[in-house]
């Protein structure tokens, strides 16, 4: 590979804000197959294998981010939450937030067509980077920095979206229909610092507990209180 490439690949370090051991790895993610096809290069020289490798680290660290931060969600949902956050879409969005097209090293005609926003090949990049990341260190190194880096602009805007069933409306609804009587929630308990709290929150009807649920924040833990109500609720009219 000529120095300029690596030059180019040296400068996007500071972008990604992980600095490589092995510069070689970074140059790999970085190399498109268009680019390894014209320039003569062996296909072990793409990103390919890497991205590959990236895309089952990127999924694995997702999955057990999302079984932690979330212990009371069955399978499903931690399937709906995990399937955005790896999505084409979501990791393209990532790149252009570091210009990575500006660094990917792309054939001639792959450049005319657009390939530097072409949102396949952004997203293929950025999977070949974690793969390049996880090989020149360590799964540890690499969760916490796809965590670090990706929690706040990825993670955190797909949970707060629709995704969940909102069983506060559903409960509030029910109820409706058989009581007259309000309903609240109450924060019981908070454990742990500030920047990782776990809420306990109760639902109680005219004073009595229904439902209970503990969560990463005040809304979480009322949406899991209020999923148990509903349950018990549906248990008691079967």
């Amino acid at each position: 590979m000529k120095e300029e490439y690596y030059i180019k690949a040296k400068s996007l370090q500071s972008n990604l804000k992980y600095y490589f051991n092995d510069i070689d790895l970074l140059l790999t993610s970085l190399t498109h197959s268009s680019f390894a096809n014209e320039n003569d290069l062996h296909p072990s020289k793409s990103n390919q294998r890497l991205e590959f490798l990236g895309d089952t680290v990127l999924n694995l660290v997702v999955s057990e981010y999302l079984y932690n931060k979330y212990p009371f969600y069955p399978e499903g949902e931690l399937s709906k939450i995990r399937s955005k956050v790896v999505c084409e879409s979501s990791l393209a969005i990532a790149a252009r937030k570091i210009n990575l097209g500006d660094y990917i090293l792309l054939g001639k005609g792959e450049i005319l067509t657009g390939g530097k926003e072409r949102e396949s090949i952004l997203a293929d990049t950025c999977e070949a980077i974690i793969g390049a990341i996880f090989l020149d260190s360590d799964y540890k190194t690499t969760y916490d920095y796809l965590i670090n880096n990706f929690e706040a602009d990825i993670i955190k805007e797909v949970a707060k979206g629709n995704l969940f069933k909102d069983y506060k409306t559903e409960i509030q609804e029910k109820l409706q229909k058989i009581t007259k009587d309000k309903i609240e929630y109450i924060v019981t308990k908070e454990e742990g610092p500030d920047h990782k709290k776990i809420f306990y929150v109760d639902l109680r009807l005219n004073g009595d507990i229904i439902g209970q649920g503990i969560g990463r924040s005040k809304k979480e833990a009322e949406q899991m209180a209020a999923k148990e109500a509903l349950i018990l609720l549906e248990d008691d009219y079967e």
